[in-house]
């Protein structure tokens, strides 16, 4: 879990972050509708490493019609939530910062971000956006982030490599039994191909691919309050299980071990990879790289389907004063040119609920599937979450490395454990 050092940092900063805003904390419609909202203000934006080819692209089609300009910087993502707290702490937070959507109630309640409630409520696509999203930036009843990514767990594969092994292109697997077979047959074509791969070292990584087979084989992870974990159950042993002799069989490639996220989607757009889970965003930054790139549902043991509804929401930075331009990048990345044709177009998913089905997705069937599996998925909820799933010192980190490098049993029940105790500490 984080570190008591930086538990107290973020607290700290909350309340450093209060004193400092006081009576300017509230949104005002007068601030929202400042004319020099694109006046060449040069604004810094903060995300993590599996939102930054997205944050990036947002940035560049802004900046080239924008006098304002937005650089981005990314972190590995299991350091990014003690990132913010040390920025916060020392009231140096970026104009714009996101977070992953599951993280944003905790930021909105510490103070990190400015309230944007007028501003959003001016806006004219509060109604239009992910729900689930709004909900996870709002707290006492205040907005404090916006919706960035939507993003959904799916299986992406090699369609090269699925043919050069002897497989159907067209038809991949419908159980995590038939990706294992599928897998070893792409393995077979030796030299520096391998069937799968995967983030060994990241919980945020697994959570978002495993989890998906775990539900669609009739298990859960943790219980609707979010206090209880439901992680040492025949369904996560078996998922685990099952990656553990890929791994073993020299199936996944041997990086996988110690994948903490950033070179993720690099492995994947090696084009040496032939089916690996992952976030559907994906699809066509690895297409960017001349890989033809087939999508399927993540599915469970022997059938059924799920997938991990997340992305990142957005706010302005606490201690920013440059909060009507950083509005203005906002303001614009919601609005259907940049969902259409930025995200869209390069066939990821619109935050837009009006958008779904738009000139680009209606053309691909492929997107047009992800776009399905919202209904399917599950977006898991907890106030500790970050210290109980995602910081690099979490008790799922370590269950994680037990389960597929160590003893499964004893991971998985002493994982249980520690995880319940850490969701329901206060």
């Amino acid at each position: 879990m984080i570190s008591r050092k930086v538990q107290a940092a973020a607290a700290f900063s909350a309340v450093l972050l209060a004193a400092a805003l006081g009576g300017c904390s509230k949104d005002t419609p007068a601030a929202s509708s400042a004319a020099a909202v694109d006046d060449g203000a040069q604004l810094t934006l903060w995300t993590r490493a599996a939102t930054e080819a997205v944050s990036k692209s947002y940035a560049e089609a802004y900046n080239k019609t924008h006098k304002n300009q937005v650089t981005v910087t990314a972190y590995p993502n299991e350091e990014y939530p003690a990132k913010l707290a040390s920025a916060a702490g020392a009231k140096s937070l970026p104009d714009l910062f996101g977070s992953d959507v599951v993280f944003a109630a905790q930021y909105a309640s510490q103070g990190l971000w400015q309230d944007v409630t007028d501003r959003f409520a001016a806006s004219g696509v509060k109604d239009k956006v992910s729900p689930a999203h709004v909900r996870a930036g709002t707290w006492d009843g205040r907005n404090y982030a916006v919706p960035h990514t939507i993003d959904m767990s799916v299986m992406l594969y090699n369609k090269d490599l699925y043919a050069k092994a002897g497989l159907d292109p067209e038809k991949p697997p419908t159980t995590l039994k038939e990706f294992a077979e599928q897998a070893r047959k792409v393995n077979k074509l030796g030299g520096d191909v391998h069937g799968t791969y995967f983030g060994g070292n990241c919980g945020g990584c697994v959570e978002f691919t495993f989890w998906p087979s775990v539900w669609g084989s009739g298990g859960n992870v943790i219980d609707d309050a979010g206090t209880t974990a439901k992680i040492d159950s025949k369904e996560m042993a078996d998922v685990f299980a099952l990656y553990r002799s890929l791994y073993d069989d020299g199936t996944a490639a041997p990086a996988s071990k110690d994948e903490a996220g950033p070179t993720w989607l690099g492995a994947l757009q090696s084009g040496k990879i032939g089916i690996a889970p992952g976030p559907s965003v994906w699809l066509g930054l690895i297409e960017e790289k001349g890989i033809k790139m087939g999508v399927a549902p993540i599915t469970g043991l022997d059938g059924g389907d799920s997938t991990f509804v997340g992305g990142d929401a957005m706010g302005i930075g606490a201690t920013s004063t440059k909060s009507a331009q950083a509005w203005d990048f906002l303001n614009w990345t919601m609005s259907e040119e940049a969902q259409v044709e930025v995200i869209a177009k390069n066939k990821g998913v619109p935050i837009r609920t009006d958008l779904a089905s738009n000139k680009y997705s209606s053309a691909d069937p492929r997107i047009v599937m992800i776009n399905s599996l919202a209904a399917k998925g599950k977006t898991p909820y907890a106030k500790n979450f970050n210290a109980s799933f995602n910081d690099p010192q979490s008790p799922w980190l370590q269950t994680v490395r037990g389960a597929l490098f160590g003893d499964a049993a004893t991971a998985l029940s002493q994982g249980n454990t520690a995880i319940t105790k850490s969701l329901q500490q206060s």
